[in-house]
């Protein structure tokens, strides 16, 4: 027969080690869960240890915002008072995704004076010239001011390697030049590094850069926009909005215009565009 002072000192150190071994394992989950809190709301984090991005507008005075239907009903005549020069629109994803607000926010922006562009989500599993085909139909007869963007989201793999996701990269853009239109391509440092140096270095290719830093800190990187910021505030628009900025002045921000332009719209398939555009200025 044990003795009772024995067995419960045996239970006692048994319970403590169950104790140890969960209280462990619970630190190990949360360790996990904060990595992936963190790799997932990383921008968040980087904005919270260096603060927002402040952009000297004396040196950088040609400011814009880009947009989808996410970021719902907008005033574009607020926006504009706000001193925004430039509004990028999302119009098109993959090989058949339309943004229900393209139409509406491209008809909005132009009647307030806003420079306009459009982007499409690139998808690195489908077909390039598939999706160029999309972004074409997207856009139709609308004037672009500023060059046809493919968003290049560095961080989305899509199920795909990235010698994939490059041949259909490359066959958009090809597919797009082949038209006549001038091609921009929206990434980060990475994706720069994977999809664009070398075609930019040929001097075929604008870039859109994502950096969350100062422009001045990012000179080494040939760029004609930046975005700066997810979380900016505007007049006009409800929530957060990405913020960017060009990389020049005035001049040179005309001086672009004129080159990197696509081509101009073909109005003979739309006999309403002024319809269109006088309805907005109206609204």
């Amino acid at each position: 027969m044990k003795d009772s002072k024995t067995s419960s000192t045996f239970e006692t150190s048994r319970h403590a080690n169950v104790f140890k071994r969960v209280l462990i394992g619970l630190v190990v989950l949360l360790v996990l869960l904060g990595a992936l809190g963190a790799y997932e709301n990383r921008h968040a984090i980087y904005y919270w240890w260096h603060g927002e991005v402040v952009v000297d507008r004396s040196k950088y005075p040609i400011v814009g915002i880009d947009i989808s239907s996410h970021n719902g009903d907008i005033d574009f005549y607020r926006v504009k008072k706000g001193d925004y020069s430039f509004v990028i629109i999302k119009a098109s994803e993959g090989e058949d995704v339309l943004d229900s607000l393209f139409a509406t926010n491209y008809n909005r922006a132009k009647a307030n004076g806003l420079k306009v562009g459009a982007y499409h989500y690139f998808r690195k599993n489908t077909d390039g010239i598939n999706q160029a085909k999309n972004f074409v139909e997207a856009v139709g007869w609308r004037k672009l001011d500023l060059p046809m963007v493919i968003d290049i989201e560095d961080e989305i793999n899509d199920n795909v390697g990235d010698d994939i996701a490059l041949k259909n990269l490359n066959a958009m853009i090809d597919n797009l030049q082949s038209r006549g239109y001038k091609v921009m391509i929206y990434t980060n440092g990475n994706g720069y590094k994977k999809y664009v140096k070398d075609r930019q270095m040929a001097n075929v290719i604008n870039l859109w850069i994502c950096s969350f830093k100062k422009p001045d800190d990012i000179s080494h990187i040939p760029h004609q926009l930046q975005q700066y910021s997810h979380h900016g505030r505007v007049d006009g628009i409800n929530g957060d909005v990405d913020l960017d900025v060009f990389n020049g002045n005035e001049k040179d921000w005309e001086l672009w215009l004129t080159k990197a332009a696509p081509l101009p719209a073909d109005t003979t398939t739309t006999t309403n565009i002024k319809e269109d555009i006088n309805d907005e200025i109206s609204k």
